[in-house]
């Protein structure tokens, strides 16, 4: 069968031949009809993510929406083997999808369903959010940052800040339900809010946390920082005194910090809000056999590669 297929962390994946699956015991063989491009395949596929193996050559994608032997029409995450996603077919187990509507886009699904999924379940599985509480969107104009703000809003908060550092693109934002937006250079703005997802961490993301507590009128209120992505820098550096001097309370969300049992937990709720058009997605389409020349292409777009 024909797959992208990744041979070295230093080149993207080339559209070639790789070995026909087989199903073990719990397993089915699928056609994918699309597998999206997201933050996670590429860095599994670049060694960046804490989850590479290093192992080659191997078909990246973490998910997809496939038709099973019995035609139905399935989104499925996929373990993390040699064979992902970006292929014709794959391996599943079934109890790692759920059944789509016969009329559901593939495309769509597959472009929104895992960067809905980081901030739906760190809302859900990671604190104890509240309706009614203020939240903070740091990478607010990416995909999976306009998702988070519609979110959040269909979670119940009351006031939703989204912070990027295009201001243009920001205002777009305020269509998907944020109350207000700031730029990174003005994060004391938000220095009142209960919840940040963060999806930039590094250097921006430590100069909010600094300028958002010394702002912040009662620090004894609890501030939940979740850190979801990394586009700005793996580390930070955190001063001692922003931990002591403020009820500031770190975590993280995603592979490992939540069970897998409880991600499938949240797929037929999310899977659904992405079909009723509930959360608005950006996606594009492209053949699976263009993989190298759109790999690292720039755009505002989830690439979808469609074999």
């Amino acid at each position: 069968m024909h797959a992208a297929v990744v041979t070295s962390f230093d080149a993207p994946p080339k559209y070639g031949e790789y070995p026909a699956p087989v199903a073990q015991e719990n397993e089915m063989v699928v056609d994918v009809l699309a597998a999206g491009l997201h933050q996670l395949v590429r860095a599994r596929a670049n060694g960046t993510h804490y989850s590479s193996t290093g192992t080659f050559p191997f078909v990246p994608g973490v998910d997809a929406v496939v038709r099973d032997q019995h035609g139905n029409l399935r989104y499925t995450v996929v373990d993390d083997s040699d064979l992902g996603t970006l292929a014709e077919q794959t391996v599943i187990d079934p109890r790692r999808s759920v059944l789509l509507p016969d009329d559901a886009d593939p495309v769509r699904i597959a472009a929104a369903m895992n960067p809905a999924m980081s901030s739906w379940v760190a809302l859900r599985r990671r604190i104890a959010f509240q309706k009614g509480q203020c939240v903070l969107v740091l990478g607010a104009t990416g995909s999976a940052g306009s998702m988070a703000v519609q979110i959040a809003k269909r979670f119940g908060a009351a006031y939703v800040i989204a912070a990027g550092r295009n201001a243009s693109r920001l205002e777009a934002l305020h269509d998907l339900g944020a109350d207000e937006t700031v730029t990174f250079e003005r994060a004391d703005r938000a220095a009142e809010v209960d919840i940040v997802i963060d999806y930039v961490w590094g250097e921006p993301s430590a100069r909010a946390m600094t300028a958002m507590i010394t702002a912040r009128r009662d620090r004894s209120v609890p501030l939940d920082w979740i850190q979801i992505g990394s586009v700005a820098g793996q580390t930070i550096p955190v001063d001692s005194a922003l931990l002591r001097a403020s009820r500031l309370q770190i975590c993280g969300s995603g592979i490992g910090s939540v069970p897998a049992r409880d991600f499938l937990a949240e797929l037929p709720e999310l899977a659904d809000a992405v079909h009723t058009d509930a959360i608005a997605v950006r996606a594009r389409p492209v053949p699976l056999a263009q993989v190298s020349e759109t790999w690292n292409a720039q755009t505002d777009d989830r690439i979808v590669y469609v074999p």
